[in-house]
């Protein structure tokens, strides 16, 4: 259910980041239309947040939720207690310290955090858990968990846990989903609890039961591939409503 028009909360959504070349001759921040796209339609208003690790707790004071989006990058290894670096490991480091530490606030104040994809990579780590750093070397028989076909369409199913905070926004056992990412969690953190997986078993969706919204999940709810991607963004901005609507009393 869409939330009401007087009561629209703020989300901050987190931005890509690419060096000089292609758009502009200068560093430049992107992010797909997609993502303000569907939380407008879901009754937030999208701000984007430029990646200033000083103004987190300026940040904090306007925003109701928070959304960590993906990329075309890695999360530093050695901030999971990797001592060794994949030779297809991609860093962003100023995006990585930024996201980081807005998500540690985030989470500690309780506001609302969905992570999606490389969001939900950064989520687990900065939970307690650690990465696989490429499926195909990591994981016999895996899934193509970078889909050839379109992300518009679902690459694989994921399996989903009953009784989970997914669960309860989706009503399903089963969701389709895209799926674009060479790296995923491998471990959790204490009182993380894993909500899906794909069939092969690689990790797909992780929450924390401890706060009023927690959820990362490894595809890309906002190309809205099935009714269960609409649920789940439509339940984020109702926790970001929620969460305001408390924090005013």
């Amino acid at each position: 259910m869409r939330t009401s028009p007087d009561r629209r909360p703020v989300i901050g959504v987190t931005l890509d980041s690419e060096p000089p070349g292609g758009y502009a001759k200068l560093p430049w921040y992107a992010l797909r239309e997609n993502y303000c796209d569907v939380l407008a339609a879901a009754g937030a208003v999208p701000i984007a947040l430029p990646h200033e690790p000083d103004l987190v707790e300026d940040y904090l004071a306007l925003i109701d939720g928070l959304v960590i989006t993906g990329g075309a990058f890695d999360i530093d290894p050695a901030l999971y207690g990797a001592g060794t670096r994949h030779a297809t490991v991609r860093l962003k480091e100023r995006r990585t310290r930024f996201e980081w530490a807005i998500t540690e606030r985030a989470v500690a104040a309780d506001r609302p955090v969905l992570g999606i994809c490389g969001g939900q990579q950064l989520l687990n780590v900065v939970l307690g858990g650690r990465l696989i750093q490429h499926i195909p070397d990591a994981v016999p028989d895996a899934l193509a968990h970078e889909q050839p076909n379109p992300r518009t369409e679902p690459g694989h199913e994921v399996l989903v846990e009953p009784g989970t905070l997914l669960h309860r926004l989706t009503g399903a056992e089963r969701l389709p989903v895209n799926s674009a990412h060479h790296q995923a969690a491998e471990t959790v953190g204490p009182g993380i609890v894993v909500s899906a997986r794909a069939p092969d078993g690689i990790i797909e969706a992780i929450e924390d039961p401890r706060r009023s919204f927690c959820l990362g999940v490894q595809w890309h709810p906002e190309y809205r591939i099935s009714a269960g991607d609409t649920a789940i963004l439509e339940g984020f901005v109702a926790a970001c409503s929620t969460g305001r609507d408390r924090r005013a009393r």
